[in-house]
């Protein structure tokens, strides 16, 4: 009877408020560990979108879940978040492998595999996957659309770049909207790149303007500089009139570091808040709505791609 009684007072709680998981799956023999977030409007009846959110080198799982708020987002938004950890390189470093330093690590295999797991253990929206990332995590998060773009929707990275590996092998399979968030004075991950180790992040971010067919052109806006104190101010640099109605985006950073604005660094804009709201205007096939989104006046002729196999 006792056992029933806590059977009956338990049995609410499951469907009720969001929950925060430490979970696992096996891949390459190895275990990877992944903290997932479920907000508490999910049912299982209703697709959901699926964000991924890679840490940087050195960090982990629950640092970057603690700093970025992804999680109150999600339960705001309506989608489910995962943070994966990456597995420990030669010197005993978390790391992502985008092509430094000799790591064998399946990441890319690791990713799909998580997602075929999540899928099957979830309604997931498999139109809407994305990923961001800090740093490595965002190097990651580029290396996803160039080499497993059939599975992602969109990208943004926070003071990650492309390898010159990712660079010049990416292969991306249809247009990918891509932000970026980046200090021009950051000391980590250099703005102008290191051609032995990252490209620049105007190389990067033409590469997608011309791959995504992007206006040449950029509206440029000014961030109110709402904290004077920050040492940085910000513009919002966007190439419009992508195929697919998307766009490449950037929120420069003057005198930022390797920061996540909003949370240190700059806070004039809140990195997690732009990352969701870019994000929510795309699936994988494009811009979700074009009834209140698009000027045709500055947009020219697009041709509408889908997505390949």
């Amino acid at each position: 009877m006792k056992k029933l009684l806590l059977l009956l007072l338990c049995v609410p709680l499951i469907g009720m408020g969001q929950q925060t998981l430490n979970e696992s799956i096996t891949h390459d023999n190895l275990q990877r560990d992944y903290i997932i977030h479920i907000p508490s409007s999910y049912s299982v009846n209703t697709p959901i979108p699926l964000v991924f959110c890679f840490h940087g080198y050195g960090s982990d799982a629950s640092t970057i879940m603690s700093y970025t708020n992804f999680n109150y987002i999600s339960d705001t938004a309506g989608f489910i978040v995962v943070y994966p950890q990456g597995t420990l390189d030669n010197s005993g470093i978390s790391h992502w492998n985008v092509g430094w330093g000799g790591s064998t690590v399946d990441d890319i295999g690791f990713t799909e595999a998580l997602m075929d797991n999540l899928s099957a253990t979830y309604n997931i929206d498999n139109n809407r996957i994305y990923s961001t990332g800090m740093s490595n995590g965002g190097f990651m998060s580029y290396q996803l659309a160039c080499q497993l773009s059939n599975r992602i929707a969109a990208i943004a990275s926070v003071t990650g770049s492309m390898t010159p590996q990712t660079y010049n092998a990416c292969n991306p399979q249809h247009p990918t909207p891509i932000l970026q968030i980046h200090g021009t004075s950051d000391q980590t991950v250099p703005f102008l790149g290191d051609p032995t180790w990252t490209k620049s992040i105007e190389d990067v971010l033409q590469y997608w303007v011309a791959y995504n067919n992007c206006n040449t052109s950029a509206v440029i806006t000014a961030i109110a500089d709402i904290n004077i104190f920050d040492g940085s101010t910000a513009e919002h640099i966007v190439y419009d009139g992508g195929d697919n109605y998307i766009t490449t985006e950037h929120f420069k950073i003057y005198g930022g570091d390797h920061d996540w604005p909003g949370v240190w660094g700059n806070m004039d804009i809140h990195a997690s808040a732009e990352v969701w709201k870019f994000f929510s205007g795309y699936d994988i096939n494009g811009l979700i709505s074009t009834s209140t989104s698009i000027n045709d006046k500055t947009i020219k002729e697009k041709r509408i791609v889908k997505i390949t196999d």
